[in-house]
């Protein structure tokens, strides 16, 4: 079974704005570029993304904190008026962009050198993967067993917990899932059912995750509670205010958090 998150690239480990003296940054560059090429501050806002307001706020902002005016403008004339870069403006259009250009390449050098170790990749992998569902943990592999249809995957957390995922066999081949690969768990919020004592009850669950409640968010129908698992890891459910008062959940106490092993989706680069 396949996640739906988006993974950036490998390369892209450490990402950066560039920004002069706290001011000029890619908006206003970019704006001055829109100016340079369509003579036109009306143009150069709809060029960048910009009401005609914004774009001119910036470029009295820029003209105002620079020894000499950037951007010039004529109203009339024979040619209708518009909007200029000066020689100071194109001067600092100029630098930015041999900075820029230095940047990105530092940054592509240092994000090859992140890529190039296995100890970081390690660490930051699942970091960069984008996904909609509230709990994301990182696990590893421990055992596989194959049905007819579907397979059972065993995982250890990084604190010694178990956790038991569902998963079609072809999903086991599209992410050429392993003994000790390392997946990213997604479980959200909804699936986690949580109980206060574990040993007066019976599951058809096969996950049950005991921890301690370290927050509770309110919002008048709903709670939101946050489990922390004895490794470090933290769990959030989502429940129905009545269930939370009724349990008379608050911070500290001893709960577990159940789900259902088909309700755990793993992801792998």
């Amino acid at each position: 079974m396949s996640n739906k998150s988006k993974h950036q690239p490998q390369n892209h480990w450490v990402e950066g704005d560039l920004r002069l003296v706290g001011l000029l940054d890619t908006r206003m560059i970019g704006l001055l570029k829109a100016i340079e090429a369509s003579g036109s501050i009306n143009q150069a806002a709809k060029l960048v993304g910009l009401s005609y307001k914004g774009a001119w706020q910036i470029i009295e902002r820029a003209n105002n904190m620079a020894p000499k005016v950037l951007i010039s403008t004529s109203i009339g004339g024979s040619k209708g008026g518009g909007t200029n870069l000066t020689m100071a403006g194109h001067a600092l259009l100029d630098l930015f962009n041999r900075v820029d250009a230095e940047h990105k390449q530092f940054l592509k050098k240092i994000n090859q050198k992140l890529a190039d170790d296995p100890v970081i990749q390690l660490l930051l992998k699942h970091l960069a993967i984008k996904t909609s569902a509230t709990n994301q943990l990182f696990g590893t592999i421990t055992a596989i067993e194959t049905g007819a249809v579907n397979a059972q995957v065993t995982l250890k957390l990084k604190g010694g917990e178990q956790i038991f995922a569902t998963i079609s066999l072809a999903g086991i081949t599209e992410l050429n899932l392993c003994i000790a690969a390392d997946v990213l768990i997604l479980i959200n919020d909804p699936e986690i059912i949580m109980v206060t004592n574990q040993e007066q009850y019976q599951y058809s669950s096969r996950n049950c995750l005991a921890g301690k409640v370290m927050r509770i968010q309110i919002d008048g129908i709903d709670a939101e509670v946050v489990i922390q698992l004895p490794s470090g890891d933290s769990l959030v459910a989502m429940i129905t205010q009545a269930s939370a008062e009724s349990m008379d959940l608050k911070f500290d106490s001893n709960v577990c958090a159940v789900f259902k092993s088909n309700s755990v989706i793993l992801g792998a680069r």
